[in-house]
This record gives C-alpha cells, sequence and structure tokens, in this order.
C-alpha cells in the first residue's frame, strides 16, 4: 500500500471506526424492523440510513439494509454478531453485519483496454473510491506502467484458453496471499473457469460492453452497428458459470445513429463502461447490494 492510500485509509477508519452496516433479507412477516431496532438500540446504536424493500407484503421476501453509529463498535462487533445470530433464527433471516472501518481490498484484472482500469485508479486517487488496491493483475504488459505509477504491485500472467487452469491457480495463489474481498474485471478479456467463480462467489464484478441481454459474448459493437441500434449501452454484472448472465449491478446508455460507426461507437461507449463499473463497485464496497437468486436490491 503506498503512503497515499496508507493515509486515505487511516482517515476514512478514523471517520468511521463506529459505523456498521447491517443487510437483511428474510420471508416477509410482521416485527422484523422492530426486532432490528430494538437490538441496535439496546446497543445503544443510532441508526444512521435505513432502506427496505419488499417484494410481496404477502408472502413476499423482505430486504433491509441498516447503516448505524455504535460507540464501541470495534470491541462489541463480535458479541454483537452473536447475539443478532440467535434473533435472526426466529425470522430465516440472511444477514451480514460489517464494520465499515475494516476497509475491502480489491484486486483488479484487466487486459489491453485501460479506460476502466484508470477511471478505477483515478476515483480511489481521489479518495472516492474507498478500498485498498492490493494489487493488478493482467495477461499483457500494456497496463504495467500505469500501475506502477501508483505504486500498486503489478503482475503478468500471460493466459490462454490451453493454460487456463495453471493461470487461475497463480491467481488464486495471489489473492488469497493478498486476502482479497473483491475482484474487478476491467476489461479482463478471458473466461473464468467454474472453479475460479465459485472460489469467489458475488465477489467478481465485470463490465460488459453492451446493454444486456442483448449481444452477450464477442464483440458486441460490431453487431450493434450491424443491427442500425440507436442506443448502445454498459452492464455491471456479478460473475457467475453462465456468460454474462450473472445479477445485473448497474446499466446505462447513451444515444448513437446512422452518422457514427464502429469506431465512434466503441469510444461512446468506453464512457459509458467506465462511470458504470465504478458505480458497481462503489455500492459494493458500501454493502449496498443483496444478491436474492439472479437479481441484485441495490439500496
Amino acid at each position: 500500500m503506498n503512503s497515499f492510500s496508507k493515509d486515505q485509509i487511516e482517515q476514512f477508519q478514523k471517520r468511521n471506526q463506529n459505523r456498521g452496516r447491517l443487510l437483511v433479507s428474510c420471508p416477509d412477516q410482521p416485527g422484523i424492523v422492530s426486532m432490528i431496532s430494538k437490538f441496535l438500540f439496546s446497543h445503544n446504536a443510532n441508526i444512521i440510513e435505513s432502506s427496505q424493500y419488499s417484494t410481496n407484503p404477502e408472502g413476499g421476501t423482505f430486504f433491509i439494509r441498516i447503516e448505524f453509529e455504535c460507540p464501541g463498535l470495534k470491541v462489541k462487533a463480535k458479541e454483537m454478531e452473536k447475539q443478532f445470530a440467535l434473533l435472526a433464527e426466529d425470522f430465516s433471516m440472511d444477514w451480514t453485519l460489517t464494520h465499515v472501518y475494516n476497509v475491502k481490498k480489491t484486486a483488479i484484472f484487466v487486459s489491453k483496454e485501460l479506460h476502466c482500469l484508470l477511471e478505477l485508479l483515478w476515483d480511489w486517487q481521489s479518495g472516492d473510491l474507498m478500498t485498498d488496491i492490493a494489487l493488478v493483475i493482467s495477461n499483457h504488459e500494456d497496463a504495467r506502467e500505469v500501475v506502477e505509477s501508483f505504486n500498486i504491485p503489478f503482475y503478468y500472467i500471460p493466459a490462454n484458453k490451453d493454460i487456463r487452469a495453471q493461470v487461475e491457480e497463480k491467481q488464486l495463489e495471489l489473492l488469497k496471499e493478498h486476502d482479497i474481498d473483491l475482484i474487478i474485471l476491467a476489461r479482463y478479456m478471458q473466461i473464468l473457469t467454474p472453479n475460479f467463480v465459485a472460489a469467489n462467489p458475488n465477489k467478481i464484478i465485470n463490465i460488459h460492453h453492451s446493454f444486456l441481454p442483448a449481444f452477450i459474448g464477442a464483440r458486441p459493437y460490431e453487431r450493434a452497428y450491424g443491427r442500425g441500434v440507436k442506443l448502445i449501452g454498459a452492464t455491471s454484472h456479478y460473475v457467475t458459470n453462465d456468460l454474462d448472465e450473472g445479477p445485473i449491478i448497474e446499466q446505462d446508455i447513451a444515444r448513437v445513429n446512422h452518422r457514427d460507426d464502429i469506431d465512434n461507437m466503441k469510444k461512446i461507449g468506453r464512457t459509458v463502461e467506465r462511470s458504470v463499473l465504478v458505480r458497481a463497485v462503489k455500492w459494493h464496497l458500501e454493502d449496498r447490494i443483496i444478491v436474492h437468486q439472479n437479481k441484485t436490491i441495490v439500496f
């Protein structure tokens, strides 16, 4: 971690040493909010932000995200988790209680196109992307100079379908060594194996240069141009074993017309890709996403 990153993180941790986030999903029924509020009140916690959603008040699924301030949270956290686990059983809850102090560690995977990587680095440098970028992995050398200029470790690991298993073994070792919480595919043009995906469930965010589910797979701009589309877009989603069909986190679009050739469409698309990926990553880092089946609830 470079000195800039270390200073940013230390300031963030100081401001948020007593802040926690609680995410819950469970069958909808009366008393859920009351139970959670009473639990937090019993620990002298003050609710700062609360968002909730139900798929159907009668027999649906209930989701809630609560951000709170709790004096002495660093000391209380484990005991609070233990107590909440007992209460959560009565409501059949899936839940996570995170301590904002624990800044998530990320790894960025990239190939030759660097626009998404650069957007992430710029937001990180400005303090708008609160994470510890522990390393960047690439199957090309193109990103080395810019990554190392930020004093971030860069690992060049050549990859193709014939050596995919060996490549992923090296990658997984690095991820374990750096204790990575989130993997960002910033235009990493390699297909991940089921073993790699299974080792990181809902921890891999990809940017696809298409407004999914249209034009799944490779060369979407060429196919979009061939169809004469009037809107192009980008989609950020969690990676699953089904190519480009994981839970969608964020999407955006831009208008094009018959005057835009494939190169122009790609330029316009890159602008959309950058912003869509950064928003999705921020929401994950801020614990704003609950994955439900193959969808996301984003608070």
